[in-house]
């Protein structure tokens, strides 16, 4: 498979056999066409499991990466790289939490204030354009999200300090939040984390994701041994209507479903009352929260079939990586009975107890769900 079109001032003839060397600085690559050797490095590791999943035959949204050379060209030629080193040489090597949180916002100020470069603007503006088209849309709804290279690894617990934006639509909005999520590699836990660990940003480059957003039936997390006991015998699943950002935010607590991996028998399904729900506003282009019709409100949101669909892909991602995974699932309101489910994220699992420990004694859904990535927040400004 092919990688996206390159810049033209990184193309170069080679001298042999009339073939095409591409050398580093792809703007763009998509999901479905880059090489998954090279995706993480190229796409981060959100988008580079996305591209590794599609390309073994689980169902995936559409959608490209803005690259770390896009990041590192635009942080390089803006004059970013050097305010940015200016701002961390100034916090010493002890600094206070005050002075962390004022470095970030600095920083991520400077993101806010420097625009996209004239020739990065028409890539991203060609990539969104051909986004619209394989979707046969205008103006499609897209989750941008932070992809750096480090994040997500099982030793390092990243998870969740990136940003990730819901329901952006039009390509001035994709640019603002493509910045934001640049910025968002100087957020005060993850420049903290950084600090303490002794990681230059240097070698944590980012990468965003622009995928489709689906207009999601039922949303939620999946995991392939208990999150809290560290029971391996049973997949665990958090969902409720619509997106999952009410659950984050704690607006509303998830449906709890247990299933048994040996045999797929259901367990446990607590059903929650959900006062709350994540929606897609076409008036104002975002996804918001809304009050959860009072018919849906204590009504079990996953069907057998649905739990069986998760269940499976859970599994079957599980067994290609070869280690509990979290998963992170939508159900689309056009999928049909025996359709997979379309997954949006996965990683490894970073918070497992002892099987022989016993369980804290409060199971907090809000607390699991605000470690996980199907969360997004409004672009600041608009």
């Amino acid at each position: 498979m092919t990688l996206a079109e390159p810049d033209e001032t990184t193309t170069a003839a080679s001298t042999t056999a009339g073939t095409t060397a591409v050398h580093s600085c792809e703007a763009v690559v998509w999901i479905d066409e880059v090489d998954p050797a090279r995706a993480v490095a190229t796409g981060g590791a959100k988008m580079g499991r996305l591209a590794e999943l599609q390309q073994s035959g689980v169902e995936v949204p559409r959608g490209f990466a803005v690259t770390v050379d896009a990041y590192a060209r635009h942080c390089r030629e803006s004059g970013l790289d050097d305010r940015i080193d200016a701002v961390i040489a100034r916090l010493g090597s002890s600094p206070s939490d005050v002075e962390v949180e004022a470095a970030s916002a600095a920083i991520r100020g400077l993101f806010c204030e420097t625009p996209i470069g004239a020739h990065l603007t028409e890539r991203l503006t060609e990539a969104y354009e051909e986004l619209c088209l394989r979707a046969v849309d205008v103006n499609v709804p897209v989750a941008v999200r932070s992809s750096a290279t480090g994040e997500d690894a099982a030793d390092a617990s990243f998870a969740g300090i990136f940003d990730t934006y819901l329901g952006v639509s039009g390509i001035d909005r994709v640019l603002d939040a493509v910045r934001n999520c640049w910025g968002s590699l100087f957020t005060t836990r993850a420049l903290a984390y950084r600090l303490r660990k002794g990681i230059s940003h240097h070698d944590m480059p980012i990468a965003v994701g622009v995928i489709e957003l689906i207009h999601a039936r039922s949303s939620g997390v999946a995991f392939s041994v208990h999150p809290v006991t560290g029971k391996p015998d049973r997949i665990v699943i958090e969902t409720n209507w619509g997106w999952g950002e009410a659950v984050v935010q704690g607006l509303v607590d998830p449906d709890h479903v247990e299933i048994g991996k040996a045999d797929g028998r259901v367990l446990r399904y607590d059903v929650a009352h959900k006062r709350v729900v994540s929606a897609f506003d076409f008036a104002v282009g975002a996804v918001t929260e809304i009050d959860m019709p009072a018919k849906l409100a204590d009504r079990q949101v996953l069907d057998p079939e649905q739990i069986g669909a998760i269940a499976s892909a859970v599994t079957a991602i599980e067994e290609h990586y070869g280690h509990p995974v979290d998963v992170e699932w939508v159900i689309s309101r056009h999928r049909r009975p025996g359709d997979p489910v379309c997954i949006v994220q996965t990683r490894p699992v970073t918070v497992t107890a002892a099987p022989e420990e016993a369980a804290p004694a409060a199971y907090d859904p809000v607390a699991l769900a605000q470690k996980y990535l199907f969360s997004g927040k409004p672009i600041p400004g608009r």
